[in-house]
């Protein structure tokens, strides 16, 4: 950046510092932030203890939304790498996605039958630590038609955390004063249905197998998280797809996905066995 457009850009501070705290001054982070690179959208979800995800606010489309928020707080953002590394705290920073994602997460299923839908080619996102242990992030993401951020791009983005951090603490503080998360929003269900999801037919050791995969993880990953050969890894999820009556990962990341949305589209095995 030019001292001139750097200029600009400080300046821009003010501008945005000046406008109401909440969804106006977030709008205006927004734009300020697109002045030191392009974005194609901006989501910021608040993951706060026991509740699901609250998108606090975003730049998408309506139909872009339903599956960028919508869908993605039915359930799937268990398997978000951004949402695992909160609940493993974290530190603040300007973080990219690959950071955090299994080793196969970019062919894995969440990712092909999932996140693919949105079109996104890459992700990062300022991590901003909130009152009372909760955890903000602010994605900036990128389509297909656009390129990965370059280095420099990451290094000007960084030097925007304390201005970040600021106003997302703000429409926080705002938000919660105003409207209190209430108490249907808690997300114990969704918590309990990963956890158990095929736990009526399935071992122990293949519940953790069936959460690895549905994250990201490659056989050689679970092998090496859960101490045990590949081949052990094999004949667990050909019993697994056996006992759930389904024949790929991508209709076990099906199964799963609308177990968490309610519809119970159990195959027979699980039905039996309730």
């Amino acid at each position: 950046m030019r001292h001139k457009e750097l200029k600009h850009w400080t300046t821009g501070v003010a501008h945005l510092l000046a406008q109401p705290a909440g969804r106006a001054r977030l709008l205006g982070l927004s734009q300020w932030l697109q002045q030191a690179c392009h974005v194609d959208h901006f989501v910021l979800f608040v993951y706060e203890g026991n509740h699901r995800p609250l998108a606090l606010f975003d730049t998408f489309p309506p139909d872009k939304r339903h599956v960028y928020v919508e869908d993605y707080q039915v359930g799937p953002y268990l398997l978000d790498p951004f949402y695992l590394a909160c609940t493993r705290n974290q530190a603040p920073g300007l973080w990219r996605l690959r950071q955090f994602a299994p080793d196969h997460f970019y062919l894995g299923e969440y990712y092909v039958t999932y996140y693919q839908q949105t079109g996104l080619t890459e992700e990062i996102a300022f991590f901003i630590d909130l009152a009372d242990g909760a955890k903000a992030v602010l994605s900036l993401m990128r389509s297909a038609c656009s390129p990965a951020y370059s280095r420099d791009e990451m290094q000007l983005l960084d030097c925007a955390q304390p201005v970040v951090e600021q106003v997302v603490n703000e429409a926080w503080e705002l938000a919660r004063a105003h409207a209190p998360r209430p108490a249907q929003d808690l997300d114990y269900k969704i918590r309990e249905a990963f956890d158990q999801f095929g736990a009526h037919v399935l071992t122990a050791r293949e519940l953790e197998v069936v959460q690895m995969l549905l994250r990201g993880h490659s056989s050689a990953s679970v092998a090496e998280h859960l101490a045990i050969s590949p081949g052990t890894v094999k004949i667990h999820r050909k019993n697994i797809y056996a006992k759930l009556g389904i024949g790929s990962q991508s209709e076990l990341l099906g199964l799963f996905v609308r177990e968490l949305a309610g519809q119970r589209d159990e195959p027979e095995a699980l039905r039996k066995a309730v």
